[in-house]
């Protein structure tokens, strides 16, 4: 692409919007919620034997702030699918959970034993990045049907799982969140010149790290990177990465780090001044439990939701899913849902959903390879809006979302500010089919190749 183009007019043609009425679900008519229409009727015979669904999560340490809600909103689907008699009306759920803090050795054993020993139906969950490129490969090797709702990193289906038939996942691709914050960046903060980074020294950190930096490259070119900041993950102390970015006078300061490690490093940066001294821009600030976050948690950062959910949008008024899932999810557990929850709760509607067209096709309980072929192309109204998964990767998609920290009287918590919503159609961001494979991954050359340097 050699034209010459604004940075505003590129910014539009990608379909960026910023308030309270955006380019997700929420400007759409919803539909009526898959749990209230009445099940299908199944056709032929079906067994009466529990469907058994593993599911990994954290549960312990630091991330569990941020994991544990993909639990509970698994839970709360299948509890709803139970109290229609189950799958295809007969086949109630059963749910194996499993601690994802155990490690990556650890957790491809489990995922062996809950196949082997444990006989599940299906494999669901998983957080980390680090975590899926080596499940993902058991789970092929085992023929278990797995739909992960995050472990996001491009790599699992780009090398890990090049050629998908029993893995899937629906967390938006990990390339999204890195580019979803420059192009907020790019829309609100332009003159932003000199940027500081703390990101955590990991494969997600690394993808958040390249994906901003080439989407800064194309849209904001005056910028600089001043300092870069690398704790380990599950890192107590940031003392010395907030200094470090302090001291090199940034503009703007960004951040990947994420559950309890994020809330650990805003709490200290407050300490030091930091959010006086620079604006801040976060990847999944508020991807944590939504209580997680303190009343101290400055306001008008980007704090974003890794590029998925926040609980208050769509409005209920526009989108009554969300609104009708919030309200549940509360009751239930006395307290918001985050995109994790959301995962969890979609992942389980959509298998349902599956499970019922490859009846309707073929009668009976239907094998994996019937269901495996209505997942492809599907796509389901959850409670973060539209979600497709695409049939050439098994990956889902959903809309882009991030926004701005503020305090509201409703909540005891900072929410993103309802007024300053920013969404991005999330095929705008990302390769497209048929893109050949690229490093560090297909969408950053992708971008690398076709987007046009803006002028200044």
């Amino acid at each position: 692409m050699t034209e010459e183009v604004s940075r505003r007019d590129f910014l539009n043609r990608l379909g960026v919007t910023i308030g309270a009425v955006g380019a997700s679900a929420g400007s759409l008519i919803a539909p009526e919620p898959a749990h209230a229409q009445a099940p299908m009727q199944p056709k032929g015979t079906i067994p009466d034997k529990p469907y058994k669904t593993g599911h990994m999560t954290f549960f312990t340490g630091p991330a569990a702030v941020l994991g544990e809600q993909s639990y509970k909103g698994h839970i709360l689907a299948a509890d709803e699918i139970n109290a229609q008699g189950g799958l295809l009306g007969k086949r109630k759920i059963e749910t194996v959970k499993a601690d994802e803090a155990a490690g990556t050795d650890a957790n491809v054993k489990e995922l062996r034993r809950m196949k082997l020993s444990e006989s599940i139906d299906c494999f669901t969950g998983v957080i980390s990045s680090g975590n899926t490129p080596a499940l993902g490969p058991v789970a092929e090797e085992l023929k278990c049907l797995t739909v992960f709702t995050d472990g996001c990193t491009d790599f699992l289906f780009e090398k890990a799982v090049p050629n998908p038939h029993y893995v899937f996942r629906l967390t938006n691709i990990q390339s999204a969140d890195g580019i979803t914050t420059a192009l907020a960046i790019a829309q609100t903060w332009p003159k932003s010149k000199r940027i500081a980074h703390i990101h955590p020294d990991y494969s997600y950190g690394r993808n958040a790290f390249d994906h901003f930096g080439i989407v800064m490259k194309k849209l904001l070119p005056h910028t600089e990177v001043v300092s870069e900041g690398w704790p380990k993950l599950g890192t107590t102390d940031f003392s010395s990465h907030i200094t470090k970015a302090i001291s090199s006078k940034p503009d703007l300061v960004v951040s990947s780090v994420w559950g309890g490690d994020y809330v650990a490093m805003y709490k200290q940066a407050l300490r030091y001044g930091m959010f006086q001294k620079a604006k801040f821009a976060s990847m999944i600030a508020f991807g944590v439990a939504p209580h997680a976050i303190g009343k101290d948690h400055p306001e008008g950062v980007i704090a974003g939701v890794h590029s998925n959910y926040h609980f208050t949008y769509p409005d209920g008024d526009r989108w009554p899913y969300n609104k009708s899932f919030v309200e549940k999810y509360r009751k239930r557990f006395n307290e918001y849902p985050n995109f994790q929850a959301e995962g969890g709760y979609t992942a389980t509607y959509i298998l349902k959903t599956a499970l019922e067209k490859a009846n309707h096709l073929t009668g009976g309980w239907p094998e994996d390879d019937a269901v495996i072929a209505m997942l492809e192309g599907q796509m389901i109204a959850g409670p973060a809006g539209y979600v497709y998964i695409r049939p050439d990767n098994h990956q889902g998609y959903k809309d882009a979302v991030t926004g701005f920290s503020k305090n509201v009287a409703d909540y005891p918590f900072p929410i993103l500010d309802p007024a300053r919503i920013i969404t991005i159609p999330i095929r705008n961001i990302t390769a497209p089919p048929g893109w050949p494979k690229g490093e560090p991954t297909s969408t950053y050359t992708w971008i690398d190749k076709t987007w046009p340097v803006a002028k200044v």
